[in-house]
């Protein structure tokens, strides 16, 4: 697939969910392209709607949730398929590990604790890649050596509970890697295990997304995990994507308030003897109609017009756009916090 064409692409998509009567609009209006073999971090607060957007390309939504506007559709299958218009399990089961595969974030719950290691990825061998005996238990193994677990052959029968957490993410890695699939989802996969098993974790995705030619999405709540793994960085706030760009825009030219902000919160970026930044305010309810920039409460810049109408995407390169008020021409001049300009000076 041409590298310029998108292989996923989602236009005005909109999911709600029905809580006691009360309709909870948790994606508000995301137009988004993923293009093949890049690895797109998604980056936001808890309760930003990350993980939920992503689970509708595998129709993993709860019961009590839908997309109720706009389009997604999958281009890696030979044949446009539209996502947001799959109704029936069985259609699922087409996409779902065979096309687009999601790596969570704890891998004790993704593992189950009855079977063998290598019970569970022969069971994506089996499935997806229609192997069966010495092949399939080849391939399996061929599966944990690329992910780094020494001794496969020994560890291919041992449990779940005989594995460190680093052990089983790479596990679940090559579980996920068994379905040969085009697009990886990968939620928040590092949170879980400490600082430097987590950026083992993360050069591992990006040595497998290179040998297996994957589409990888990243979703983490922070900007600094992201910072060498990332092609480009969708940064999201309150169910809408709020600037997208290359990972250098967004880490070295950032525009939206937001961005800002959670660049500023980066532990790394804290100075010795001043107190860590920290978002001040929460996010706004999903419950209720949102108006304006849903940011606006928060952002100490914010302008008259931002609790009045939202903004539009601003184009700041052919690659850079961001919702904000403070992109449009009449805008008076804003200059980023001093963590920003830091970054952008020195280069970290």
């Amino acid at each position: 697939m041409d590298s310029t064409t998108p292989i996923l692409s989602a236009r005005d998509v909109h999911i709600c969910f029905n809580l006691r009567g009360r309709v909870l609009h948790a994606i508000r209006g995301i137009d988004l392209d993923i293009f093949p073999g890049e690895v797109l971090a998604i980056v936001g607060e808890s309760g930003s709607g990350k993980s939920v957007f992503t689970k509708s390309f595998m129709g993993l939504l709860d019961a009590n949730g839908s997309i109720t506007q706009g389009t997604i559709d999958y281009y890696g299958a030979g044949r446009p398929i539209r996502l947001s218009g799959l109704k029936k399990e069985k259609d699922w089961l087409a996409v779902r590990g065979r096309e687009i595969a999601m790596i969570m974030q704890d891998p004790m719950t993704s593992l189950n604790p009855l079977k063998t290691i290598g019970q569970q990825i022969l069971e994506s061998v089996h499935l997806h890649q229609h192997l069966k005996g010495p092949a399939a238990r080849a391939k399996a193994l061929q599966y944990l050596q690329d992910v780094g677990i020494p001794e496969p052959e020994r560890r291919f029968k041992q449990y779940p509970h005989e594995f460190s957490g680093g052990m089983r993410q790479r596990v679940v890695i090559a579980i996920a890697l068994a379905c040969t699939p085009k697009i990886l989802i990968c939620d928040e996969p590092t949170t879980a295990l400490d600082v430097t098993i987590q950026a083992q974790i993360l050069q591992l995705l990006k040595e497998m997304q290179v040998k297996y030619r994957l589409t990888i999405i990243l979703i983490t709540h922070d900007l600094g995990v992201v910072a060498n793994i990332a092609d480009r960085v969708a940064v999201m706030y309150a169910g809408d994507i709020v600037e997208i760009g290359t990972a250098d825009e967004i880490y070295y030219d950032p525009r939206h308030p937001y961005t800002w902000a959670l660049l500023s919160s980066m532990p790394q970026m804290g100075v010795k003897g001043e107190d860590l930044f920290s978002i001040q305010g929460t996010p706004p309810n999903l419950f209720a109609q949102i108006q304006g920039d849903a940011f606006a409460p928060r952002n100490p810049q914010a302008l008259k017009i931002d609790f009045v109408r939202q903004p539009p995407y601003f184009e700041v390169s052919p690659t850079h756009r961001a919702k904000t008020w403070l992109l449009d021409p009449r805008a008076p001049k804003i200059e980023p916090p001093a963590v920003v300009r830091r970054l952008r000076e020195e280069g970290i």
